[in-house]
């Protein structure tokens, strides 16, 4: 999957498994280059080494709660319409707005 962030493609991977949702992004040490998306109503940084951006939106993928420069040892309680929550690279909420839909295109495989 790619997001569309001022004319360039952000590679969003989807963390959908049980060991991957429980992996997540714990003990990365680099900045995250590419988004990840959970299928969850809350967000917690728990063993995450770096500051994050974090959105959460709808099924429509319309953002409904927006969290920039979240620090790590942090809990976002769950959210009431919430489907999806994303962790994205640090400053890349700064072009989004609570309303907006986010551009998502499936990738072509060749």
């Amino acid at each position: 999957m790619e997001l569309k962030v001022n004319n360039k493609k952000l590679e969003i991977h989807t963390l959908d498994t049980i060991f991957k949702k429980f992996r997540g992004l714990k003990f990365v040490l680099q900045p995250i280059k590419e988004g990840y998306r959970f299928k969850s109503k809350y967000a917690n940084t728990y063993l995450l080494c770096q500051r994050v951006d974090i959105m959460m939106t709808d099924r429509n993928n319309t953002i409904l709660h927006l969290y920039e420069n979240v620090k790590t040892e942090k809990i976002i309680l769950p959210k009431w319409k919430v489907t999806y929550t994303y962790f994205l690279p640090l400053h890349t909420s700064k072009h989004f707005q609570i309303g907006d839909t986010l551009n998502i295109k499936e990738k072509k495989d060749s």
